[in-house]
């Protein structure tokens, strides 16, 4: 299957997802994550804002603000393309850019270097076991962690776990995927 089937087939099982069994995972992804090294070690943390056929990172915004932890959120620039962090403090520092998709307004939020960010929790549809994914097909998070040197992480079910993505050459893996069962590698 191509890249984009791949995306069409993983956004149906999260949309398909009965909400009860949705929320078990997101609380058991939540706590993995807020007992990893990765967590505890990082100041700085930077994550998407979820969509609604997401995994819910509200609750990991909020964890990261009440550690007084540095929490920053992409923005991206089509025309680039890039997308670049800002720090967020608060959810009134975020526009709607497109439909359900929240990014920071730059006129209300100061933007983060790369070098300061200590942990990216990256997205994505599918991913497997070398950490490749099929995210959004913009491939944003693929040039921006081309030269990037610290954790990154990914949070997914094991239901979104295969054999093998099919990649490119400009394709990045994540260093670490916890599942509802706990930390993969």
């Amino acid at each position: 299957m191509k890249k984009s089937e791949w995306r069409t087939k993983a956004k149906q099982l999260l949309e398909d997802m009965p909400a009860e069994r949705r929320e078990m995972i997101e609380a058991k992804l939540a706590a993995h994550l807020f007992d990893s090294v990765y967590w505890k070690k990082a100041k700085t943390i930077a994550l998407t804002v979820s969509q609604r056929h997401e995994w819910d990172t509200r609750v990991i915004i909020e964890k990261a603000w009440k550690e007084k932890k540095n929490v920053c959120v992409p923005k991206c620039y089509p025309k680039v393309p890039e997308i670049v962090f800002y720090h967020l403090s608060s959810y009134d520092q975020l526009e709607c850019v497109y439909i359900d998709l929240l990014e920071p307004n730059p006129d209300a939020a100061k933007s983060i270097s790369k070098q300061e960010i200590d942990l990216i929790i990256v997205p994505g549809l599918l991913f497997d076991l070398q950490g490749y994914r099929v995210g959004y097909g913009g491939g944003y998070y693929d040039r921006f962690l081309s030269d990037f040197s610290n954790p990154t992480l990914a949070l997914t079910s094991n239901e979104q776990l295969i054999d093998e993505v099919p990649r490119d050459a400009y394709d990045i893996a994540v260093d670490h995927i916890i599942t509802e069962t706990g930390l993969i590698f």
